[in-house]
C-alpha cells in the first residue's frame, strides 16, 4: 500500500498493530486490518476479495482488490449515463416464503415484506421521476432466470432485488444491512467461504464496477439514515445477479429475527424510512454518473447593451 498511496496522493495517516489508514487531500479514508477481508472506504465497510496483510513493516492488499474493490470507489467514474428505467425485485414470492419469522397466523413471511418494501419504494422513485417496473406485484412466485431477464428486456437502467436476512445463531446480537453486488472473476463470494474463484465470467461481470459503486451508495445511505450497524458492501453469484447486463445489487435490509429491528421490519413508516434510503443512495449514484446537463441559453443573455463612452 505504500507504493499505491505515494503513486495515487494518498498518506499514511494511522497505524496501530494490524490496522492502518490512509488519507486524501480530499480527506477520504481507507482502513485495512490485517487478516481482514473488510475494508472501510469513507467510513463503510466494504468486502475484499482477500484478506489485506501486513509483512515487515509494509500493508499488502491484492493487485485484484486494487483493482476492483478499492480504484472503483477512489477514483472518479469513467462512464457517464442517465437512469431512466429501474427495475425493483421483491425476493421470494408465492410458494417461496423466503425466511419466516414466528408461527401460525401470527408468523412473518420475508416475501409478505419483500412486496410491501418494493410497492413503497416504487412509490418513491416515481416520485423522484424514474419509470419503474416490478418483478412480480402481487404473492406469486417468479422462477430465479426471469428475474434479471425481465430487467434485459425492459433495457432497464438499473436493477435491485429487495431481501430481508435471517440467522439461527445469535439473533440479539445479528443485525443491519448488507449490499450485494457481483463477484469478480477470479474471486471468492463473500457467502462462499473462500469458495468459487474458479466460476466463469457472467454477462454482469461487464458492468460489475458499475454494480459495485451503486451497492456502495446505497449501502452507506442506509447505514447513515437508518442508524443502523453495517454488514458491509459484500459479493455474491447470486442467481438474480449473475444475467443482469445492467448494474444490479441485491439488498438485505436488515434482520427479521433480532428482536428489534425485525420489529421494525414490519413496521409501515419504518419500511418508508428505508426505501427513502435507498432512493437517496440511488439519487448519489446518479449524480456520480449523470452526465452532464446541456447549457440553457436565456434570451435575456442574447440582448446585447450598449456602453455609453467615458
Amino acid at each position: 500500500m505504500s507504493g499505491w498511496s505515494a503513486a495515487n496522493g494518498f498518506r499514511l495517516q494511522a497505524r496501530n498493530g494490524g490496522s492502518v489508514s490512509y488519507t486524501n487531500r480530499a480527506e477520504l479514508r481507507l482502513a485495512f486490518e490485517k487478516d481482514s477481508r473488510t475494508a472501510k472506504i469513507n467510513g463503510v465497510n466494504v468486502a475484499m476479495s482477500f484478506p489485506a496483510a501486513y509483512d515487515k513493516g509494509e500493508t499488502l492488499v491484492a493487485q485484484l482488490d486494487l483493482a476492483k474493490t478499492i480504484e472503483p470507489l477512489v477514483f472518479k467514474p469513467a462512464w457517464q449515463k442517465k437512469i431512466s428505467t429501474i427495475v425493483l425485485d421483491p425476493g421470494h414470492g408465492g410458494k417461496d416464503t423466503g425466511n419466516r419469522v414466528g408461527f401460525g397466523f401470527f408468523g412473518h413471511s420475508e416475501k409478505t415484506y419483500t412486496l410491501l418494501l418494493a410497492q413503497e419504494l416504487q412509490k418513491q422513485l416515481q416520485a423522484a421521476g424514474f419509470n419503474v417496473i416490478l418483478t412480480r406485484a402481487k404473492d406469486a412466485f417468479v422462477e430465479l432466470p426471469l428475474r434479471p431477464d425481465i430487467a434485459n428486456r425492459k433495457n432497464a437502467d438499473l436493477f435491485v432485488s429487495l431481501h430481508f436476512n435471517a440467522t439461527q445463531v445469535g439473533k440479539a446480537d445479528v443485525n443491519g444491512p448488507e449490499t450485494y453486488c457481483i463477484t469478480p472473476v477470479g474471486a471468492s463470494s463473500s457467502n462462499a467461504e473462500g469458495k468459487g474463484a474458479n466460476y466463469g465470467a457472467t454477462p454482469a461481470n461487464t458492468v460489475e464496477i458499475k454494480s459495485l459503486l451503486l451497492a456502495y451508495q446505497v449501502q452507506r445511505s442506509l447505514v447513515k439514515n437508518l442508524g443502523v450497524e453495517d454488514r458491509s458492501v459484500r459479493r455474491a453469484r447470486f442467481a438474480v445477479l449473475r444475467d443482469c447486463e445492467m448494474p444490479a445489487i441485491l439488498v438485505e435490509s436488515g434482520y427479521m429475527t433480532h428482536p428489534v429491528e425485525g420489529k421494525k421490519i414490519f413496521d409501515s413508516t419504518y419500511r418508508k424510512q428505508t426505501a427513502a434510503a435507498i432512493v437517496k443512495g440511488i439519487l448519489a449514484y446518479q449524480k456520480l454518473t449523470a452526465p452532464p446537463s446541456a447549457p440553457t441559453t436565456s434570451l435575456t443573455n442574447k440582448v446585447s447593451t450598449v456602453r455609453k463612452p467615458r
